[in-house]
């Protein structure tokens, strides 16, 4: 029973920066595919950092402008994002799937029932 809470976002405008968290709690074991996913109005579910088996992956949407990070002694996800735009708008999501993530259209997905997921905070980028 992993739990997952995300924490850190916020409303700042264009070109700013923020850094949001995960934090787990519960049983842990590793995940085939674990890192961040966001959701806009209207918009599917899309995984903007991820990692799986070893490597790091980006959206080619927020390539060069985000990070993601761990702490292994907090068991904390983080994700760093710079130099921020009105389109990446939405709830930012956490997660951790067993089961790989796949890649399409420049983004990443991972099925909702084969993952477990935050809560969710919103992160909102002005013009």
């Amino acid at each position: 029973q992993v739990q997952l809470v995300e924490s850190g976002g916020g409303s700042v405008q264009a070109g700013g920066s923020l850094r949001v968290s995960c934090a787990a709690s519960g049983y842990t074991y590793r995940s085939y595919c674990m890192g961040w996913f966001r959701q806009a109005p209207g918009k599917e579910r899309e995984g903007v950092a991820v990692i799986d088996g070893g490597g790091v992956y980006y959206a080619d949407s927020v390539k060069g402008r985000f990070t993601i990070s761990r702490d292994n002694a907090r068991n904390t996800l983080y994700l760093q994002m710079n130099d921020l735009k009105p389109e990446d708008t939405a709830m930012y999501y956490c997660a951790a799937g067993w089961t790989s993530c796949y890649f399409r259209s420049g983004s990443w997905y991972l099925p909702e029932k084969l993952a477990v997921w935050g809560q969710g905070t919103q992160v909102t980028v002005s013009s």
